[in-house]
């Protein structure tokens, strides 16, 4: 073991006290992905941090959601022709909870486990990333410059994060996106594409009972899109489509002159989604009812995580990391989307859910093992150590 190695790894041994207290900060401010101002307030927790350790950050200002930050350690790698040189860690900001969240439910502590809106979706992540950062400048030893994204809207698509990251991921070696890592203390090598899509149908309003034959029904109509759109889901190959939420109308009395439903289509090869999206857009452009007419908006996609040959390098060189950090990281796949699959899309090798354990993510009963925090920094700094040896 280098003297490198062995100062970052007994470093961060000594800082779990530290990140606890980092992570409760950021679980009690509020961050939902609408909030820009509360993003930006936990953004603000993260530059202060780089600041006090010596480390550069860089605010790229969004004009909707939460500016993303970008921090370096050591010289920016270059990115002339197929250069890459960059190791990448990345995480988000935003959680799905509701403005208050914090307030009526803050960070608590419960054995070894600790609660709170976002505590492992995914701020023990950045926390972590924070601490591997600051243990390598402060110590060295990293074999090409070190960035950390901390992007703000993820949890909606990253609809204005999604082009920060691809820009990053054409200079990225490799990316380690710390997401929760599994409750069987894995990480994630594979996850489904997403397509989030809004559909509004437009019908005739008519009194219902004194004017019923001249009115068209649009939640009518929304009754057989859905219908016919969930006649897509085809489990064997790993395709689903959930109309989630919908609304419409506008009284009991009155034949529905409108009405709106919301798609989630999730799915597992790159190709299904131009054929699933295909035959929705054919549903949302046959009227049911006639008379009916209806317009379908995609308003968040992610890309499906896919493993290539050089990202399975990277996902064996961090389970021997891992072992010697005391865990068996074993490979899962995962239904959930993240902005993993932008970076792999984009050729970067990628390894994803490589965050401190936890459970149960955007729910009241989320929850975080904090006995996982330091064995999975000392296994990602060990994996950032041995990329020459592994030849990534």
């Amino acid at each position: 073991m280098s003297t490198n190695e062995t100062a970052i790894l007994t470093w961060l041994a000594e800082q779990r006290g530290a990140m606890i207290d980092a992570l409760r900060a950021m679980v009690d401010t509020d961050g939902g992905s609408y909030d820009k101002a509360g993003v930006n307030a936990v953004g603000a927790q993260v530059a202060r941090f780089m600041a006090a350790n010596g480390i550069a950050v860089q605010t790229l200002p969004q004009s909707r959601f939460g500016d993303c930050l970008r921090a370096v350690v050591g010289g920016e790698g270059g990115n002339a022709g197929n250069d890459r040189q960059n190791i990448v860690l990345m995480g988000h900001r935003d959680t799905v909870f509701p403005k208050g969240e914090p307030q009526r439910r803050p960070f608590t502590i419960e054995g070894n486990r600790a609660y709170g809106p976002g505590v492992a979706d995914m701020k023990a992540g950045l926390v972590m990333n924070m601490f591997v950062l600051a243990a390598f400048q402060k110590f060295g030893g990293a074999p090409g410059p070190l960035v950390a994204l901390f992007t703000g809207d993820e949890e909606i698509g990253s609809p204005e994060g999604r082009p920060v990251i691809e820009a990053e991921a054409r200079s990225a070696r490799v990316v380690f996106n710390s997401e929760p890592g599994r409750p069987d203390q894995g990480v994630v090598t594979g996850r489904k594409g997403g397509v989030f899509s809004v559909f509004d149908i437009e019908g005739k309003a008519a009194h219902s009972g004194g004017n019923f034959e001249a009115g068209i029904s649009a939640i009518g109509e929304l009754a057989h899109k859905i219908t016919a759109i969930h006649a897509l889901t085809d489990l064997a190959r790993g395709i689903t489509l959930n109309v989630g939420l919908v609304q419409g109308g506008q009284s009991v009395n009155t034949v529905a002159p409108w009405a709106q439903g919301q798609i989630d289509l999730r799915y597992v090869e790159p190709a299904d989604r131009d054929e699933v999206m295909g035959k929705i857009d054919a549903i949302i452009a046959r009227s049911f009812v006639p008379g009916t007419k209806a317009k379908l908006t995609i308003r968040g996609e992610f890309l499906p995580l896919t493993q290539d040959n050089a990202s399975r390098r990277v996902y064996e060189l961090y389970r021997g990391a891992a072992r010697e950090a005391g865990f068996d990281a074993k490979p899962n796949f995962s239904g959930g989307c993240a902005d993993s699959g932008f970076t792999a899309a984009m050729g970067a090798p990628t390894l994803c859910a490589v965050g401190p354990v936890g459970g149960k993510a955007h729910s009241p009963e989320e929850y975080l093992e904090l006995d996982s925090i330091v064995p999975r920094a000392q296994a990602l700094a060990r994996a950032i150590l041995r990329l020459d040896a592994a030849g990534v």
